[in-house]
């Protein structure tokens, strides 16, 4: 099939070439000229295993190129719109500018019988009005929606392998027919069995975010029980392991630790809790405003056991903070709770270096007032205390004998419960984790 993708950040560029590997001719299409540029040369613009061969390969098979001009999406029988839907400033609603602005542009070279995918996250309703705005100006174009579920660090396999498909579709023979679309575009993952969900557009446009907002929830719940750890001499490591074992409950998303970031769940519960409130039911989601409490409180709690680790003051402290990205395996440095403390240390006095294996070049750029190293070792030389608040495995995997002799003193701060406490202690470091008693 030929296949367009409107925006080409992190959900498009992927899914661009994910959708040439499965053998369409596909054009992305994007404003920034400096990404098409990148996109064409076969370099990815962003950190994201697997994704740079994939580029290449799907660049060399001749089905994939990159465009910064809407015409020559003109021929594609069905285009996906991948535009990033951040948080209002000042405001917790999602900004619908840049979805609105692809959509305005698609309209002149939208056709009847072609068919508008929309894949970025969105608030409830959103598919409906372009689906009126659509009918209006292209009569006879479908809308369907396919919301992604993409994990930084896993999505090409998430986008050729997805653990499910979702189709929002219009009612009757418009339905039916997008349905066929979808399938033809997604046909190796149908055949393999991949279960498939038809709805409503209102049904798909809910899952992304009340799927985000139960994980951020299962975080945020480990992270109280924490709290409450930490106030009884309880362990929550140990508690997360004996509750997990519920297969009602199970172990994933119970790592109580410095909290969630990045792109996705910070701004999806609170676009999700803001159209509740437009919708008149913001009674359903007020829990998800305590989940964003515990959670932002998680960094306060990290810098307040940092002062109390080192002797009550941050004042002239050297601080190694090994993590710069919210997640391992991604350069994402977007509401980075590794950076937030970061500079929180730095503010209240501390001498912080930080180092990270993929983040340090767009953390400089947000944060040049902060100080950083290209290793662990040259961040952590001379430092009073260690703070690991990145799970990458080059960080669990350190070894705490030679770690140790880099530097002033042997001080650990486990802030995602990610070291081998035992190992770490055995070679003579202070190891100290939110949740986790210290002996």
């Amino acid at each position: 099939m030929r296949i367009s993708v409107i925006g080409c950040g992190y959900l498009g560029a992927v899914h661009a070439a994910s959708m040439a590997e499965l053998g369409h001719e596909v054009v992305g299409i994007d404003v920034d000229r400096r990404k098409v540029t990148a996109l064409c040369q076969g370099r990815a613009p962003f950190y994201e295993p697997d994704f740079p061969e994939l580029l290449r390969h799907s660049l060399g098979s001749g089905r994939l190129s990159f465009s910064t001009e809407i015409d020559d999406a003109a021929d594609a029988d069905v285009h996906f719109l991948c535009v990033g839907t951040p948080q209002k400033h000042g405001e917790y609603a999602a900004d619908l500018r840049f979805v609105q602005a692809a959509a305005e542009s698609l309209l002149a070279v939208l056709r009847p019988g072609q068919l508008v995918v929309g894949k970025s996250t969105v608030p409830v309703g959103t598919a409906a009005e372009l689906a009126a705005v659509f009918a209006e100006k292209v009569p006879g174009a479908l809308l369907a929606w396919n919301p992604e579920f993409l994990r930084e660090g896993f999505a090409v396999h998430d986008t050729l392998e997805p653990d499910r498909l979702v189709y929002g579709l219009p009612a009757g023979d418009d339905g039916a027919t997008a349905e066929r679309l979808l399938d033809d575009v997604y046909a190796p993952i149908v055949a393999r069995g991949t279960p498939k969900v038809t709805t409503d557009f209102a049904t798909a446009e809910m899952v992304k975010t009340a799927a985000n907002s139960f994980l951020a929830t299962k975080i945020s719940f480990i992270n109280a029980m924490a709290e409450l750890c930490e106030a009884t001499g309880a362990d929550v490591k140990q508690l997360a392991d004996a509750i997990g074992y519920d297969d009602r409950i199970g172990r994933k998303f119970l790592n109580a630790g410095l909290g969630f970031g990045g792109g996705c769940l910070p701004k999806d519960i609170r676009a999700f809790m803001a159209r509740a409130g437009e919708l008149g039911a913001d009674q359903a989601l007020t829990f998800l405003r305590e989940v964003d409490n515990i959670n932002m409180r998680r960094r306060i709690r990290m810098v307040e056991l940092a002062r109390e680790v080192l002797d009550g003051s941050l004042l002239g402290k050297h601080v190694a903070v090994l993590g710069a990205a919210f997640k391992p395996d991604s350069d994402d440095i977007r509401d980075s709770p590794a950076l937030n403390v970061a500079a929180q240390l730095q503010l209240q006095g501390a001498v912080v270096r930080v180092t990270d294996p993929a983040a340090v070049d767009n953390a400089r750029r947000l944060w040049p007032q902060l100080d950083y190293a290209p290793t662990p070792e040259e961040a952590a030389a001379g430092a009073d205390a260690v703070l690991v608040l990145t799970e990458w495995k080059q960080y669990r995997e350190l070894d705490p004998e030679g770690f140790g002799r880099v530097v002033r003193q042997k001080r650990v701060l486990d802030g995602r419960n990610a070291l081998d406490r035992e190992a770490w202690t055995a070679a003579g470091w202070t190891y100290r984790a939110l949740g986790r008693r210290t002996d």
